[in-house]
């Protein structure tokens, strides 16, 4: 399976792909970070980065998408943007019939480290080891958009797994009820 991840942000948007499946070792496809001003018009920023990901979208050709959700924090601009931007990288995924899929900041630390309150520095450790990279991505951005797509290698190919398991029990002829008779 091959996966995009996406750490949205207007300053820095993280993108990174990997390969692999649940058990087996995965391996890096690409990893980069679209940059747009700070003091650019709302509207060029978002287009640079539509922009970006499509292009990223054609050269890679990826099974699904990982996006990290966002959260709220203290600064209402930050997340502004941020899910600006990850409204972005949503559409462009939708675009294509891509599955696409959120994990939170907490639940991709877990992944990666075996704990939910993980830094970004253990973070990015990590991503190295488990891709066998010879330095760590930087910026942080880089490395984060890794770790959401080896998050969803392991955790969201078997969630999604079990939705069509679930969803094909849903669906199969039940048997009839079987006839009461009365005494």
């Amino acid at each position: 399976m091959r996966v995009m991840g996406v750490d949205p942000g207007l300053t820095r948007c993280g993108l990174g792909a990997v390969e692999g499946r649940p058990g087996a070792p995965l391996s890096l496809v690409s990893v980069g970070v679209v940059r747009t001003p700070a003091d650019d018009d709302i509207g060029a920023r978002l287009v640079v980065i539509e922009a970006e990901i499509e292009r990223w979208l054609d050269e890679l050709k990826p099974d699904a998408v990982a996006v990290e959700r966002v959260f709220a924090q203290h600064n209402v601009r930050t997340v502004m943007g941020t899910a600006q931007a990850s409204a972005v990288a949503i559409v462009c995924a939708a675009r294509r019939g891509l599955p696409v899929a959120l994990h939170t900041p907490s639940e991709v630390k877990a992944a990666i480290t075996g704990h939910g309150n993980a830094d970004k520095k253990q973070v990015g450790t990590m991503v190295t080891r488990l891709l066998r990279l010879d330095a760590m991505p930087k910026p942080a951005d880089a490395a984060d958009a890794l770790a959401l797509a080896i998050c969803h290698v392991w955790r969201g190919g078997v969630q999604h797994r079990l939705a069509d398991a679930l969803a094909r029990a849903r669906s199969a002829p039940r048997p009839a009820p079987a006839r009461r008779e009365d005494a």
